[in-house]
């Protein structure tokens, strides 16, 4: 791709100060900068990169005032960082702006084929499958039995989606991720431990992303749902009928246990453990490595630890914590001086 600094100026509606004939092939960091890239400065903290970089083009904001000369074109706009985030969205709408059907995919006769779809090398569409309009099924990808992809969802190579699996519109589904697994369901019987049958499936609303290697287990019966908006990071676990609230955003090794119900707006940072059948609170914040053993009933709380409680409280009683060795050793010190 190709583009001149007018015709970036033109989508931007910046302002060109030196050469608008100038040719851009490629993005890059400021401090990254090579011919034929365009970069941004937003943060002044990079301010001294703008003298030194080798970027063609860069975006500044139109009130930035330079102190010594700049080789690089720039582009003038109101926000540099919401202009440069805008050229990331294109270029990414063009990067994967893939269509057309693989002769090396296999597609039921009986499945049922949207208009302007892309389905690469090795796709599977098993039979009475629904797939929308203008989606993306990337090579490798499996969709199982009577699954549904609403219009515009995109899946990447290697994802598995189990049979019976309703996906909405305009969501992403990254790499390695797994959806419609069985959930974790076993009972002791007289001859052993019996697998209970997981008979429901896997509802996801519309304007979900799910990072990769990721694995939504099907509910037992009924559905284990995420609502419209969720984001998950890489390597989050939901198990069966677990339902996550419309845009609540799941970080990184996230564990959900069965059957727990999680709230609109909430958000979870790395490696957050909830157990399972409880209540979770809307707009719940939950900071990295806590573990949530107890229903959250009140809205807007922010909860520390594991177990995991009032994260003020937890904060106090870390002080505490870390002061535990002296403490014991002067209590030693007080009996032993008693003793004598």
């Amino acid at each position: 791709m190709e583009f001149s600094a007018k015709q970036i100026a033109g989508i931007l509606n910046g302002q060109i100060e030196g050469d608008a004939g100038i040719k851009i092939t490629k993005l890059s960091k400021i401090e990254e900068g090579v011919p034929g890239s365009i970069s941004f400065l937003a943060n002044p903290a990079y301010t001294h990169y703008i003298y030194e970089t080798k970027a063609s083009l860069v975006i500044v904001n139109k009130d930035f005032t330079p102190t010594a000369p700049i080789a690089a074109t720039l582009i003038r706009v109101d926000n540099a960082g919401t202009a440069f985030t805008r050229l990331l969205e294109m270029y990414n709408q063009v990067k994967l702006n893939k269509s057309g059907i693989s002769k090396l995919a296999a597609i039921s006769e009986s499945a049922k084929i949207g208009n302007n779809i892309y389905a690469g090398e090795f796709a599977v569409i098993c039979d009475n499958a629904i797939i929308g309009n203008n989606v993306k099924i990337y090579p490798q990808v499996y969709i199982g039995e009577n699954a549904v992809i609403g219009d515009n969802t995109t899946i990447f190579a290697g994802v598995k989606i189990y049979s019976e699996t309703v996906i909405g519109k305009d969501c992403i589904i990254h790499s390695g991720t797994v959806i419609g697994s069985d959930g974790f369901r076993f009972e002791p019987g007289p001859n052993g431990t019996v697998k209970v049958p997981q008979i429901g499936n896997v509802v996801i609303e519309d304007d979900v992303e799910i990072g990769a290697n990721c694995a939504i287990d099907r509910a037992t019966f009924g559905s284990t749902i995420l609502r419209n908006g969720v984001k998950f990071d890489n390597l989050v676990h939901i198990a069966h009928n677990v339902e996550i609230g419309e845009n609540s955003f799941l970080t990184a090794c996230n564990v959900v246990a069965g059957s727990t119900k999680i709230g609109k707006n909430c958000m979870f940072s790395g490696q957050v453990g909830i157990v399972g059948h409880l209540q979770i609170a809307d707009n719940t914040i939950v900071t990295a490595q806590s573990g949530i053993s107890k229903s959250i009933t009140k809205p807007g709380q922010v909860f520390m630890g594991s177990p995991a409680f009032d994260a003020n409280k937890y904060r106090k009683a870390f002080v505490h914590f870390r002061n535990l060795d002296e403490l014991v050793q002067r209590v030693d010190k007080l009996e032993k001086m008693n003793k004598h």
